[in-house]
């Protein structure tokens, strides 16, 4: 008989992946007694369909630097490998049964999950392990996340979004120290971020 697991699931477009990801997953990882953590670059990230979003290898290259040497953190290309839109809902659905799952993600973005396709399914299939932001109100949070189980990660606010590691990149500013420096290694290598029109 199988043992269930204790997955975290930590997923985003990862454009670029950078420290605040990183540390959420670790926080989870230890705060929640995960199992393991798995990093899963979106394929094709419906809320984001208005904007250029980089292309699927790089992204999936870039977080693999990130989590390169942490055995805890598994880079999963599920996404990247099905074809359509990308839903959590559907993500979800690919885990075993028997696995306990938790979602984690930021507060801004836990503070819309009713706006995701099918988001009480979401919350009936994984707990939300949520990472504090600025200028998110945690009642607001809790109210979105009501019909399921929210856990509060305890780490501080880091005000962090690839919005602004882009437009750094594009204006020729330093993204050290924000990024692992084998992605800001590799995002130079290939000349990425240079067009700020996203």
């Amino acid at each position: 008989m199988l043992v269930p697991v204790n997955i975290g699931i930590l997923g985003g477009t990862f454009d670029p992946p950078h420290i605040a990801h990183l540390f959420a997953g670790q926080a989870a990882y230890e705060e929640l007694g995960l199992d393991i953590v798995h990093f899963i670059p979106a394929g094709a990230p419906w809320q984001k369909a208005d904007r250029n979003v980089s292309d699927a290898e790089h992204r999936l290259a870039m977080t693999r630097l990130a989590c390169e040497g942490l055995p805890h953190f598994h880079v999963d290309d599920r996404e990247m490998v099905r074809d359509g839109w990308t839903y959590t809902v559907d993500t979800l659905a690919t885990f075993d049964p028997s696995d306990s799952l938790t979602l984690i993600l930021g507060s801004d973005s836990a503070v819309g999950i009713e706006s995701w396709e099918r988001s009480a399914d979401v919350k009936a299939m994984a707990r939300l392990g949520v990472m504090p932001r600025p200028g998110v109100d945690r009642r607001q949070v809790e109210q979105a996340a009501r019909g399921g189980e929210l856990v509060w990660l305890d780490t501080p606010q880091i005000y962090l979004s690839g919005t602004m590691l882009r437009q750094r990149v594009a204006r020729g500013q330093s993204i050290r120290f924000l990024v692992p420096d084998a992605v800001d290694h590799y995002i130079r290598a290939k000349a990425l971020y240079q067009d700020t029109s996203d």
